[in-house]
């Protein structure tokens, strides 16, 4: 069971797309969130989910105040179950894009992102992760100071960030690790 962790909408339980997808555990998600709350008062906060599977984490950010959040989804099924968990939710602010996350990040936002949560299929190839981040950076996606987030397997190599981010510490949870990096606006 998929649940929202904590805000507005916490306990709140939230459907999964079938076969096919790996939702972030309750503790992961609650860890991440943790950690993004140290740093940030979610009020106002914009968020950025990418392969967005159920949408847990963009929502979670809703639930726990930020005013916007988009979700980037590219899989039909998954994309239908993020709209069902949004209305079901009601939180103002979300967005769905059904798309691949290099063809919305090819383009530029309106307005740059604070937190972007990354958690790409772990098939996904470390090459087309560090493309997806380099887009970020060089396509105006990042506020000032945005904190990016990567969920990847333990097995995975670590993320490889490009030029005008910070890595920092990973976190490890069982077989998940979150990458995390810092936008270097200057």
């Amino acid at each position: 069971m998929t649940r929202i962790v904590a805000g507005s909408a916490g306990g709140r339980r939230l459907k999964v797309p079938p076969a096919g997808t790996r939702p972030t555990s309750d503790r992961v998600r609650e860890a991440l969130f943790n950690v993004v709350g140290a740093r940030f008062d979610f009020a106002g906060l914009r968020v950025l989910d990418l392969y967005a599977g159920s949408g847990a984490l963009g929502l979670e950010a809703l639930s726990r105040g930020a005013a916007h959040a988009l979700l980037v989804e590219s899989d039909r099924a998954a994309a239908a179950v993020i709209r069902a968990n949004i209305a079901v939710l009601g939180l103002p602010g979300a967005e769905l894009r059904q798309s691949t996350v290099t063809s919305v990040l090819a383009g530029a936002p309106v307005e740059p992102y604070d937190l972007v949560l990354s958690d790409p299929p772990y098939a996904v190839d470390t090459a087309e992760v560090a493309a997806d981040l380099a887009a970020l950076a060089g396509n105006g996606w990042l506020a000032p100071d945005a904190l990016v987030i990567v969920e990847r397997g333990t097995r995975t190599p670590e993320t490889a960030w490009p030029a005008g981010m910070s890595a920092e510490k990973s976190r490890k949870y069982g077989e998940t690790r979150l990458d995390l990096a810092t936008f270097d606006s200057e």
